[in-house]
């Protein structure tokens, strides 16, 4: 009977005396702090060195601690320039080649060099770090280390002295000469070579240092890169950086907005260049050292990491302009808050996506991944076919947001194809073009993002998506060879006039006017299959026109190699901006970047002179109505063109807890951690509600229990008594 009564006694304490649902995965009283909760999958990042970070999984760490001289302001569409460390976003100053200052309306091709001076905000301070710790004399603490010293440390808090400094252009013009060292790896470092005057003759040259070295035995274990420099960046002084960049780029200023040009200390690139760092996994793609809003404090491969507020971090204030609806939406409510607003960011890695959203509808993480585009559309598309997860999400208050992002996915021509490419002479061009005119018409987009993409997705009119300068919403920018507008809406032309043009184009009613031959059309896949949803949908929307569509399925690498030899027909594919700038989605277009010739992104292998001319010129032009005038006319003229069926501009999207403010999913602001804020006691009662421990099936298994013990009981209770009578029965008889 104790042992029952102990159960009892322990249901009711638990009962009773448990704050927080005894399913939490974190420590008692974590949910009432002000900390974010969310997760990240597969591994941890990879990359923490802004020189060699390229990945969206490691972006929310990367943008948070480092800080390039640019960034995005968080609310406003379409995306806009903004300083972060820079005083200002500036214009450069135009040379010619013998080095005489040209005017700010110069021809782009007589200006030889574009000279940035950036001034740089003084007073900025580097997150605490070991790197800067000095003793009392002045001399660094940890440089150089004294043998056993890495003893047992195996992460930056493991050393227990740490200092700060003032930010300085030198930082910049170190982190840019990294790109160009030998013993670092920079996805960067191509296109920014060919930019930046100097670069790729100072890679060169460190390339040679280090190949001597290692002839001679002598290779030092760090490249101190503040002796060996080149003119293409300089520090002017301590606030003044100057870029010198080739000709004229204006999108130049977006890689100033990218970690891979963000400052990196040189006592920081000196103080993981020591001997057993490596060994403990100490470096800048693990332990990063930056300016930014956040610092990392806990670094658990593959488990967890954790963010805390950088306290050095100069008070930035939350934006109070945005978007028309940003206002209704709560959004401008901080206008003017210094930033962030959130202490800890806590990372947890969650390898399958069931538990993970498990979690997060126990309200255990705020967020399911900062850096997943997909949360919010998936989880409205669930909403969508199930009422019963939609009355869920709904209790729960789940802020499902989504927004089209300057990205498309497009299916395109093969320019080099006889049939559906750009044709040998003047009749067959005009033929081939009415051919894809007639195929655009009858592939049905607004179908397609219906069944495949459940309405999150923006049927394409154009090459430039939402969100990109030069892109013309409706019904300015309308595709009139495809499209009519009435009611106020893009309406389709009908089918009938599809099946005129094919007629025109040397195919009535699907087959060849000369021989009778029915018409075949190929479908380069990468799937690896030749048969499935998707494919089945593109055979209908040809059936409408008599014409068939065979399927040409093979391995992604076959698909690529097929790509580059310039042998498909016609093929599907999708662009990301890296930057949002007309000219970052119209080069794919551009005939030098012909894939088949040159390996560009030119997939389609397009070519139209007055296209290439235009494009010429808005390589050089800056943000302005000129150059909102040539992106309109280069649009018209590919959608008369048509090398591409547009298709869709792809949404992408966040999933929030309702006691998450501040929430705009976006694919290009990647500092967005900086201005999210918690309601920690909304949390805690969200998390209570949902997470009401059930006692009844204990209460009943106590309850089976007593009646099972109970008859027992009594029996052992007569035992006693009987045997208590008979001993004092024999006394009396004694």
């Amino acid at each position: 009977m104790v042992g029952v009564w102990v159960i009892v006694w322990a249901a009711a304490i638990l009962a009773g005396c448990s704050p927080e649902p005894i399913n939490s995965p974190y420590e008692e009283g974590a949910l009432a702090q002000n900390t974010l909760f969310t997760a990240f999958s597969q591994r941890s990042p990879k990359y923490l060195d802004p020189a060699s970070s390229y990945s969206t999984d490691e972006t929310p760490f990367t943008y948070s601690i480092y800080e390039p001289l640019y960034g995005y302001h968080y609310l406003k569409r379409p995306y806009q320039l903004i300083p972060r460390t820079a005083e200002s976003v500036i214009s450069p100053r135009y040379y010619d080649e013998n080095g005489n200052v040209l005017p700010d309306n110069a021809p782009g091709e007589n200006i030889a060099v574009s000279v940035y001076d950036i001034p740089i905000r003084k007073g900025i301070q580097f997150a605490p770090h070991p790197a800067f710790a000095r003793n009392k004399n002045g001399n660094y603490h940890y440089w150089p280390l004294q043998p056993g010293a890495l003893e047992n440390k195996y992460a930056l808090t493991d050393f227990s002295e740490v200092g700060t400094r003032e930010l300085t252009a030198h930082d910049y013009v170190y982190g840019i000469r990294r790109l160009a060292s030998p013993r670092v790896v920079s996805p960067a470092f191509g296109v920014l070579s060919s930019h930046i005057e100097g670069l790729r003759e100072y890679a060169q040259e460190l390339n040679a240092l280090e190949k001597q070295w290692e002839e001679q035995g002598k290779s030092p274990e760090w490249l101190d890169l503040r002796e060996y420099g080149f003119n293409g960046v300089q520090a002017l002084d301590n606030h003044t950086l100057r870029i010198r960049v080739k000709g004229k780029y204006p999108q130049f200023k977006y890689w100033l907005a990218m970690t891979f040009t963000a400052p990196v200390p040189w006592e920081a690139d000196r103080f993981y260049h020591q001997s057993g760092m490596a060994q403990r996994n100490l470096s800048l793609n693990t332990w990063p050292a930056g300016t930014g809003p956040y610092m990392l404090e806990t670094s658990i491969q593959n488990r967890q990491h954790v963010m805390v507020r950088n306290p050095h971090f100069r008070p930035s204030p939350y934006p109070c302009e945005g978007e028309p609806q940003d206002k209704a939406r709560g959004l401008l409510v901080d206008c003017g808050k210094p930033t962030p607003f959130i202490d800890r960011v806590v990372f947890s890695l969650e390898k399958e996506s069931v538990p993970l959203m498990g979690k997060f509808l126990q309200g255990y993480y705020d967020v399911p991944e900062v850096d997943g585009g997909s949360y919010g559309v998936a989880m409205q598309v669930a909403a969508g076919d199930s009422a019963e997860k939609a009355e869920l999400y709904a209790d729960r208050g789940l802020q499902l947001l989504s927004s089209t992002e300057p990205q498309i996915t497009y299916l395109g021509f093969n320019w080099l194809d006889p049939v559906v490419g750009r044709g040998d002479t003047p009749e067959q061009q005009a033929r081939n073009r009415k051919l894809r005119q007639a195929i655009s018409i009858a592939f049905d987009w607004e179908q397609f993002v219906s069944i495949f993409l459940n309405d999150q997705g923006q049927v394409a009119q154009g090459p430039l998506p939402p969100g990109v300068p030069g892109y013309q919403p409706l019904p300015a920018g309308l595709n009139k060879h495809v499209y009519t507008w009435k009611d106020d809406r893009a309406v389709r032309r009908p089918i009938e006039q599809a099946r005129e043009l094919l007629a025109q184009a040397g195919y009535p009613n699907g087959r060849d006017a000369d021989t009778g031959e029915p018409l075949i059309l190929h479908f380069d896949s990468a799937a690896g299959m030749g048969s499935n949803a998707t494919l089945d949908w593109m055979r209908r929307q040809l059936k409408k026109l008599n014409v068939e569509l065979e399927i040409r399925a093979t391995d992604y690498n076959r698909f690529q190699d097929k790509m580059r030899q310039g042998n498909a027909q016609m093929f599907m594919w999708g662009w990301v901006a890296d930057y949002p700038d007309a000219e970052n989605f119209l080069f794919l277009l551009y005939g030098a970047n012909a894939k088949a010739k040159t390996g560009g992104e030119n997939a389609a292998n397009y070519h139209n002179p007055e296209y290439d001319d235009l494009f010429e010129q808005l390589r050089f032009l800056d943000d302005g109505p000129q150059k909102d005038r040539v992106v309109a006319r280069m649009v018209e003229i590919v959608q008369r063109d048509m090398p591409w069926m547009f298709g869709f501009y792809p949404k992408s999207g966040g999933a929030y807890q309702a006691w998450v403010s501040n929430a705009k999913p976006t694919q290009m602001v990647r500092n967005t951690l900086q201005y999210l804020r918690v309601d920690p006691d909304q949390r805690v009662a969200g998390v209570k509600k949902w997470n009401e421990p059930r006692w009844w099936p204990l209460w009943l298994l106590l309850a089976v229990l007593l009646i099972g013990v109970w008859p027992a009981w009594r029996v052992i209770q007569r035992r006693e008594r009987a045997t208590a009578l008979d001993h004092m029965k024999g006394r009396r008889g004694l």
